[in-house]
């Protein structure tokens, strides 16, 4: 037996309307990304830097997979599962997400979010900070492809661009 509390799992989410009945399920940005910050700045001063990131990253495909499964579901057709993620991305207000280029054979995209939920709006600060991001694209495009994919950010809010760009392409056998 395990002697985790929090495994995640759905139903963790509970039921917002019977919880919430008077302020639903909308809340100010400023509240998710003081808890996203804080999170990371803890992590970050016991694990460094990059064990963070690789944390985000996991954390990122877990919500991802979950995502997929509960919300865009089953879709065949790569333009359908294209679009239904759009829609669901733009209603649930997480991003306006745009597919610059695709190459679904080769498994290779790229993928750019505008006002994205992480970091529009946030200073420069000369890195890329959506580290969360990648690995809930990633797992998304898994869960389509059925193939495992790495996403990198190769353009974010925080280095100067007005959207976040992210590489995605498929592991293929060897790869990390």
């Amino acid at each position: 037996m395990s002697d985790r509390k929090y495994a995640f799992s759905w139903e963790l989410l509970g039921d917002i309307d019977l919880g919430r009945p008077n302020l639903g399920n909308l809340m100010r940005l400023e509240l998710y990304r003081i808890m996203q910050f804080t999170l990371r700045d803890v992590l970050e001063q016991n694990f460094g830097t990059q064990k963070t990131d690789e944390i985000f990253r996991q954390a990122g495909r877990l919500a991802g997979k979950a995502f997929a499964e509960h919300i865009i579901g089953p879709v065949t057709d790569f333009n359908e599962f294209i679009r239904k993620t759009q829609q669901v991305l733009r209603d649930m207000q997480v991003g306006i997400l745009r597919v610059e280029e695709a190459d679904p054979e080769q498994g290779r995209f790229i993928l750019v979010v505008e006002e994205d939920l992480n970091c529009s709006g946030l200073p420069e600060l000369d890195f890329e900070t959506c580290k969360y991001d990648e690995g809930f694209l990633a797992a998304i495009l898994e869960q389509y492809t059925g193939r495992p994919y790495n996403v990198q950010e190769i353009e974010c809010w925080c280095t100067g661009g007005r959207a976040c760009r992210f590489a995605a392409r498929a592991v293929k056998d060897g790869d990390n």
